[in-house]
């Protein structure tokens, strides 16, 4: 057994009556592991950096999901117990390094290992988010599956200039209403990763089958390491969100 009884469950979902045609995911919203993993053999340093959790993404998210009445759904632990924005096959599901960092304790993991994360925080969450969007389909609500995400300045001693990053795979719809609602920031399509880094998984599980717009978003995380800052970029975000429900409002 995984998570014991005293343990939240994977998926945590707030404000599930919001009534934003927006259903905000943040998938790397803690740097929690499950008790019985301890720290990985990771120092609670490390369980600090971007490696365990995308920084400032999960504030972001609550903020934002104030401002836009939307319901949000989070990842309960680390990305590092399991990556719930890869599939159990991938490597980077339970990575053994993360960056350029060894994460000891998932190191030769069992099949039996390896299959209690996947049934207690991979499924449990994916299946949070497919409920979530079938009811609204059965009650004609609409949804566009928005994830919050951060990432890092400086990648492997390379230093990024990009900003803010607005991902996408099958659906450009939404990425390319909002690429120039940013001015003053350096802002790109498919950047600082794209479908060429695996990064797509949630929206390609979920989105793409059910023929909803959908977007990733990705902020620089030294812009939302504050609470300024995730105050900031929540407001900043709220408005093309908004103006961009409206438009596809008229498309129907």
């Amino acid at each position: 057994m995984l998570l014991s009884k005293t343990e939240p469950a994977a998926p945590q979902t707030i404000n599930a009556e919001g009534n934003s045609p927006f259903v905000l995911i943040c998938e790397h919203a803690s740097n929690r592991m499950p008790e019985v993993l301890g720290n990985l053999g990771l120092s609670a340093a490390d369980l600090d950096r971007h490696i365990a959790y995308d920084i400032g993404a999960a504030n972001t998210a609550r903020i934002l999901s104030k401002l836009l009445n939307a319901p949000l759904i989070l990842q309960s632990y680390s990305r590092l117990a399991y990556d719930c924005n890869r599939p159990p096959e991938a490597e980077g599901a339970m990575p053994e390094i993360s960056e350029v960092t060894p994460i000891p304790g998932n190191k030769n993991l069992s099949a039996e290992a390896k299959l209690a994360r996947v049934n207690q925080i991979y499924r449990p969450f994916q299946n949070a988010i497919a409920a979530f969007l079938d009811h609204r389909a059965a009650h004609n609500l609409r949804a566009i599956p928005v994830s919050i995400h951060s990432f890092t300045k400086l990648y492997k001693g390379k230093e990024r200039s990009v900003e803010l990053g607005l991902l996408f795979d099958r659906d450009a719809w939404l990425a390319n209403l909002l690429v120039k609602s940013f001015p003053g920031f350096n802002t790109q399509l498919n950047e600082p990763y794209g479908p060429k880094d695996g990064v797509m998984h949630l929206m390609n599980l979920h989105a793409a089958p059910r023929a909803l717009h959908h977007l990733m978003i990705e902020i620089r995380n030294d812009l939302i390491e504050s609470e300024r800052g995730q105050q900031q970029w929540a407001q900043r975000l709220s408005i093309p969100l908004q103006q961009a429900a409206a438009k596809l409002g008229e498309k129907k």
